[in-house]
């Protein structure tokens, strides 16, 4: 028997019928890591609203779930009721751990400033941290570098996205899990039948905000000259924020070929990536993002940002494009020449090699959990 538990600030939510389900792209890789462990204990906070469509069950009662108060927030009220509400989350992450042998701490997340200092001196049990964030950020906040400082100067194993130079060597490269095996294969029957055919279908799929992009996607097109934008029939723009209101009003008065979403499940955000060209996500700061292998799972052409790993995985002009700076001129280039390939070139760069997609399937991190961690 093998038991672990999860602790993360992933969101959970009770659907009227009664129901548990959680973020689904998290959801879906602890469903996935029953191939490995026996049962699965995950801590994890409960909001009282309404879930979202890419909310997902588990799969199992081989699962556990364990509710934490949802916490965090960019206010000083919302960071002091972490503070508040620490030892009550404390409590629970220990009569958790109890009950298993190994433990996964997810981050970087508001609570993490209190678990890894309660994991790594008071706690002697086996397990490992998942750092998912951007492991060479320029302008990291305070809580987040505090725990990567904290990261780089323990001894069990960490999981990070890239790979770096100077990394301590309990930091240990590892993508990010994303696909299933079935998956894969309905991808590749995706990419062997896509061609670039005007006009285009472009994508997006993330949070609705400045620092994923949006306004940068927004004035790029609004930029364009009429020919070019003749050649993207539509931009799909799947996901939410705050500024949704404001995005859409933006793209309603520049008679823009954007469509919003809000949020899809993960079948439905299948689809979009189905039939469409390519991926824009032009972040201010990643890890590295599971739509990105997602997409090109589908044949998306990645146009991205730059930033933290994505150039590990990601070279220009060969299975993506990356900008060159943060800007608006940037993403202008990179959709330039996309809508000046020819069909040849774009056929092999959409074309992503078995072995490159292999690496972001729910398989292969098992497997590599069991050799470099467990």
């Amino acid at each position: 028997m093998r038991s672990l538990t999860i602790i993360s600030h992933t969101e959970h939510y009770i659907l009227p019928d009664g129901s548990l389900v959680g973020l689904g792209s998290t959801v879906t890789e602890i469903n996935e890591l029953l191939a490995i462990f026996d049962n699965i204990t995950h801590v994890a906070m409960l909001h009282h609203t309404v879930a979202p469509p890419s909310a997902l069950p588990y799969v199992s009662d081989k699962i556990r779930f364990v509710a934490l108060p949802a916490v965090g927030g960019e206010t000083l009220s919302a960071k002091m009721a972490i503070v508040f509400q620490a030892p009550k989350i404390l409590g629970t992450i220990r009569k958790a751990l109890k009950a298993s042998d190994y433990f996964q701490f997810r981050a970087p997340t508001g609570i993490g400033v209190f678990v890894i200092p309660y994991l790594v001196m008071f706690n002697s049990q086996k397990g490992w941290f998942k750092y998912a964030g951007n492991w060479k950020p320029s302008d990291a906040p305070l809580a987040y570098w505090f725990q990567k400082w904290l990261l780089e100067r323990q001894s069990r194993p960490v999981t990070i996205n890239g790979f770096w130079e100077d990394q301590p060597k309990q930091c240990l490269s590892f993508e990010n899990p994303c696909l299933t095996d079935e998956e894969i294969q309905a991808g590749q029957v995706v990419i062997a039948t896509k061609t670039l055919q005007f006009p285009l279908e472009l994508c997006f799929v993330g949070r609705l905000e400045a620092a994923k992009g949006v306004d940068l996607i927004i004035e790029a097109l609004a930029n364009l000259d009429a020919e070019s934008l003749h050649k993207i029939g539509i931009i799909h723009l799947v996901g939410a924020g705050q500024q949704m209101a404001a995005y859409q009003k933006r793209v309603d008065d520049s008679a823009l070929p954007i469509l919003f979403y809000g949020y899809l499940s993960r079948t439905e955000v299948h689809q979009i990536y189905r039939k469409s060209q390519a991926i824009l996500l032009p972040s201010a700061s990643e890890g590295f993002p599971k739509v990105i292998a997602e997409a090109m799972n589908f044949g998306c052409v990645p146009i991205v940002s730059n930033v933290s790993s994505i150039s590990h995985y990601i070279s220009h002009l060969e299975n993506g494009f990356l900008m060159e700076e943060l800007n608006v001129s940037s993403l202008q280039v990179c959709l330039m020449a996309l809508l000046g390939m020819e069909a040849s070139a774009y056929k092999q760069m959409a074309s992503t090699s078995h072995g490159f997609i292999d690496a972001f399937s729910y398989a292969h991190y098992n497997q590599r959990l069991l050799k470099d961690v467990l």
